[in-house]
């Protein structure tokens, strides 16, 4: 029986949607980002003590003054460690998201209330949205609303609104009948009985689903990052690239904390601790008074300041460079870039090489200025019309290798396979043609298979003089980037082909290093050197094996369309 094309279809119809309402998706990423903006602004406005000493007496108002010493204590701590600007992002985003859930989820749980139809309708898309994984979400997020924090914000809100509708709907269905026929008999219109009588009684079944609606789009944001979300996420992914454990501890740390704040302020703000003292109506005005005030002020003051070369490649890309991975040498080195050529205006976005691809092909569609952080050998270069910016500076280095990299101790548990890495060798035409081949939609595997039949006197070369396996596993390790799926896939195919068992494990830059260093995966085609993975190297060096290039003459640099009228990283000043 044929497969059922349903990928292609869903394919087809994204990039429908993407293009029919193409101007509905910029004006919510305007939207969105405008709001996330005025956020991030107000709660950074002024010296950090200010925020951390609300957020304190917020906190023991709403849970007695024990637990405002501890948000006083930790946010100060998060301040120490350097994660303040962080975390100021990551609780502008949890903020924003919430709020849309609120918008959004309680409506909808009051209508799925009300009608029967409208919950049968509702559940199963609710169950849809919860099972599904959350980096699904992210997929079309990015070619609805290009990479940065929006698909991040509206992933964590698909992923996060459904306790929150849910919650509404039971709350409202569980007022007792009798108060119900009450209000009935004496008259009340629907919405007198809905406004004064079911919402009152469901508020606190309602709370606790939005209470654990904050607390899932908190735990979206490591996720979010991976589209390019700035925050607290973003250190927890840098540093798991890195395998940096204690940055991975400090952020971590610091978004526990973040979460216990927002759950209790959001558990107990219906009934505060300190409610007999003073009125929550009288905090929640104060609060109003603070948060608009101090955002008609930083809008004055930012009306004011001007826009100077509104016609510049800077105001019309915003000022970003989409890069990929925050773990890969090549974002360490676009940063120096930066630093070297002074362009303190302008932000490096993280995010994954999938995602920089899927942007950049959005803005090539619409003709738009866009600058990536690029790498050749790379398909896009055959797919578009790119070019390097020139890089006076020598910021990115000269001409790279990508090398192979085995455990110690291969040699002697499989000399065959040990062999067949070690001469392995190709071309960049080579690699370029299994990438090209597997961006059509053909599957790695038969990609790399394609390639091995059409090329069999490049591969008797690899293969020359070695002992064939007898089943023996080997663990290749790789990170998904183009050139390490396509090189990692044909010489898997060729140790397969000779007698070995071979098993492909996709990890980021830091975990692929440090499983080579301590046995748990016997080699990697994908060591780029000396430039992109030199810290990698020079962590591991001494319990690694390098056997030397397998592909010369990779380039490293900042890349735009053709269309595009610059030329060097210097016109970006």
């Amino acid at each position: 029986m044929p497969k059922i094309p349903l990928g292609q279809w869903i394919d087809t119809l994204v990039n429908w949607i993407t293009v029919t309402f193409a101007g509905l998706f910029s004006f919510i990423t305007h939207a969105v980002e405008g709001l996330l903006n005025i956020f991030v602004d107000v709660l950074s406005a002024g010296p950090p003590i200010v925020l951390i000493i609300i957020l304190a007496l917020l906190v023991a108002y709403t849970s007695r003054w024990p637990l405002g010493v501890f948000t006083l204590i930790s946010l100060l701590l998060i301040v120490n460690l350097g994660y303040w600007k962080s975390s100021i992002q990551t609780l502008a985003i949890v903020i924003l998201s919430g709020l849309l859930t609120i918008i959004i989820g309680i409506p909808m749980g009051i209508w799925c209330a009300r009608s029967k139809n409208a919950q049968n309708i509702i559940t199963p898309i609710l169950d849809f949205m919860q099972t599904m994984p959350a980096f699904v979400y992210l997929i079309p997020s990015i070619l609805f609303f290009g990479i940065g924090v929006v698909p991040g914000i509206i992933a964590s809100f698909i992923f996060a609104i459904a306790p929150t509708i849910r919650m509404t709907n039971l709350g409202i269905k569980e007022v007792p009948e009798d108060l119900i026929e009450a209000s009935d008999a004496f008259g009340s219109t629907p919405s007198q009985k809905l406004f004064k009588v079911q919402l009152p009684l469901a508020t606190p079944t309602i709370m606790a689903g939005v209470n654990q609606s904050i607390m899932l789009a908190l735990s979206m944001v490591v996720t979010a990052s991976l589209v390019g979300a700035p925050g607290l996420g973003a250190d927890v992914y840098r540093a798991v690239s890195q395998i940096n454990v204690g940055q991975g501890f400090e952020a971590g740390l610091s978004i526990v904390i973040i979460a216990i704040i927002l759950d209790r302020i959001s558990q107990n703000f219906r009934k505060p601790a300190y409610e007999n003292i003073v009125s929550r109506k009288i905090i929640l005005s104060i609060l109003a008074v603070l948060l608009v005030g101090t955002a008609l002020v930083l809008s004055f003051t930012k009306s004011t300041a001007g826009n100077e070369n509104g016609n510049g490649i800077g105001a019309k890309t915003d000022y970003k460079i989409i890069g990929i991975e925050p773990g890969a040498g090549m974002m360490k080195t676009a940063h120096q870039m930066l630093e070297e050529y002074k362009l303190e205006k302008w932000q490096l976005v993280e995010g994954s090489s999938a995602a920089m691809v899927a942007v950049l092909k959005k803005a090539i569609d619409k003709k738009e200025p866009i600058i990536v952080t690029g790498w050749s050998p790379h398909w896009m270069f055959s797919a578009f019309d790119l070019k390097y910016l020139k890089d006076p500076k020598g910021s990115f280095g000269k001409a790279e290798n990508i090398n192979t990299i085995v455990r110690k101790g291969l040699d002697h548990d499989a000399p065959g396979a040990y062999k067949i890495l070690d001469q392995f060798f190709w071309e960049t035409n080579d690699i370029e043609s299994v990438m090209i081949e597997i961006e059509k939609g053909t599957d790695p595997v038969n990609a790399a298979e394609k390639w091995i039949a059409a090329n069999p006197d490049k591969v008797a070369k690899w293969t020359n003089g070695a002992q064939a396996g007898n089943g023996e596993k080997i663990n290749l390790v790789y990170v998904a980037w183009d050139t390490e799926i396509a090189s990692t896939n044909v010489i898997a195919k060729v140790l397969e082909q000779n007698g070995y068992d071979v098993t492909m494990s996709q990890v980021e830059v830091g975990p692929m290093f440090a499983g080579i260093a301590n046995g748990s995966a016997d080699a990697m085609v994908a060591a780029w050197l000396p430039t992109t993975h030199q810290e990698y190297f020079n962590t591991y060096k001494n319990d690694i094996v390098d056997l030397g290039p397998n592909l010369k003459g990779t380039k490293l640099g900042l890349v735009v369309p053709d269309y595009v009228e610059i030329n060097s990283i210097e016109d970006l000043k």
